[in-house]
């Protein structure tokens, strides 16, 4: 089984030229795996899940050496929109038609526990990432409104989830600083942070709990057996247990997990630092902002006041030739006063997704292998307690990676390798709906 490493254009010795590594707040220094080791888990992937897998592992007295094919929180971890969400990534009212409200409710206490889980790092880690709180999920047509509201009501009476709030179309023009919409909700106990600083003090944590990190570590192939063995760019290493945390970065390296996640690549710009009235104009709450389009626009105000605006995805192996102009475009359509402002920064990266745009946990047979993928958009929180499931999965503890079982993965149409063009159809269907 050999790993192939996403399509992604960046220097593979550095962090992507995006704001968010222009503004990270500490160096790890990390080397590369030099030679052979035995320890009791391997995990592959550098990212908010291995991190986190690693931090709760080494808490619970296990050897853990993680390896990084770049560098911590390279990939989707160190790029993304930084929005700390609520829920799953499928509604409640979904779930509770395929689960049964008790298995319903039991996923939404576990994504309340992921950001209390994250809210707990960033605490006892003294992570300097920049939280916030406050999530507007603003509809962006009309017909949208009625449901919003009926859903902002049902999480208030079924789940007791006091701190989310309908807005009407006015209100939520004074949250956003724009007139495109007709309403949504606003969720405080939702929030936001600097994405890869936060993966980073979440890689400090896991070293200072004693995990061996190693950076510029490609993981070629592995074999299962007892010990299991991985097999890298510079050495091996031999794990009782490995746990595969790659999501859209997995290639090939296990195949029966490829065709159950979708790599797309999605954008973001920074523009130039605004001006005290124009940031308050556009975001005088400092909350977070994700529409109800299919292709979500996603946007917030940095800590240095420039907009960060998420909007756009490809499917193919390469980013648009001119990220900036692809992205601004929607970004103008909101606020069309930003017109002259600078873009100083453009970047993207690679996240997966899944048929049912749930997490994809699990073990595979009984060799001691581990996997956690397919965040679909929604990783800031779930990634975190994703590494903590794994870590309880390993220690015997498996009932809430069984929990998600419950949902089943299926393997997009076409496998592997065939997948993209329905994904292609799909999305160009969902967009122009969008559109029109």
């Amino acid at each position: 089984m050999s790993f192939t490493l996403s399509q992604d254009r960046s220097d593979t010795e550095s962090y992507p030229a995006s704001y968010y590594h222009a503004s990270q707040n500490r160096q790890l220094d990390l080397t590369p795996l030099d030679g052979s080791c035995r320890t009791d888990v391997c995990i592959v992937g550098g990212g908010y899940t291995g991190l986190s897998a690693a931090l709760h592992l080494s808490k619970r007295g296990y050897k853990v050496v993680l390896l990084e094919a770049r560098k911590m929180g390279w990939g989707a971890s160190g790029r993304n929109g930084g929005q700390l969400g609520s829920g799953q990534r499928k509604d409640q009212w979904y779930l509770e038609k395929r689960l049964g409200l008790s298995d319903a409710t039991k996923l939404w206490q576990l994504a309340e526990e992921a950001k209390n889980l994250a809210r707990q790092i960033i605490s006892e880690n003294d992570i300097q990432c920049d939280l916030k709180p406050g999530v507007a999920h603003p509809d962006h047509k009309a017909g949208y409104a009625k449901e919003s509201r009926e859903y902002v009501e049902h999480l208030q009476k079924q789940y007791r989830h006091d701190q989310i709030e309908y807005l009407s179309q006015e209100a939520m023009a004074e949250v956003t600083g724009s007139d495109t919409y007709f309403g949504g909700s606003m969720d405080m106990s939702a929030g936001h942070l600097h994405p890869l600083n936060y993966a980073l003090g979440l890689a400090d944590a896991a070293r200072n709990s004693g995990a061996i990190l190693h950076e510029s570590t490609i993981v070629e192939s592995y074999q299962r057996g007892k010990p299991n063995r991985v097999v890298t760019n510079h050495g091996t290493v031999e794990a009782d247990a490995v746990i595969l945390a790659c999501n859209g970065y997995l290639g090939n390296l296990e195949k029966r997990m490829a065709g159950k996640i979708m790599p797309i690549n999605n954008f973001i710009i920074a523009t130039e630092p605004l001006d005290e009235a124009t940031a308050n104009s556009i975001n005088p709450n400092d909350v977070a902002i994700a529409d109800s389009r299919f292709v979500i626009n996603y946007y917030r105000l940095s800590a240095d006041k420039r907009l960060l605006f998420g909007g756009g995805e490809n499917y193919g192996r390469n980013f648009p030739a001119d990220i900036k102009s692809f992205v601004r475009k929607p970004m103008l359509e909101i606020y069309p006063q930003l017109a002259d402002k600078q873009i100083d920064y453009a970047w993207g990266g690679t996240l997966a997704v899944t048929l049912n745009r749930m997490p994809h946990f699990g073990r595979l047979d009984n060799s001691g292998i581990y996997f956690a993928q397919g965040y679909s958009g929604h990783g800031v929180a779930m990634a975190t307690l994703g590494g903590k499931i794994m870590a309880d999965a390993v220690a015997g503890e498996s009932e809430k990676l069984d929990l998600f079982g419950k949902l089943p993965t299926r393997s997009f149409p076409g496998g592997a390798w065939l997948r993209y063009p329905g994904l292609v159809l799909g999305m160009t269907y969902f967009a122009l709906r969008d559109r029109f």
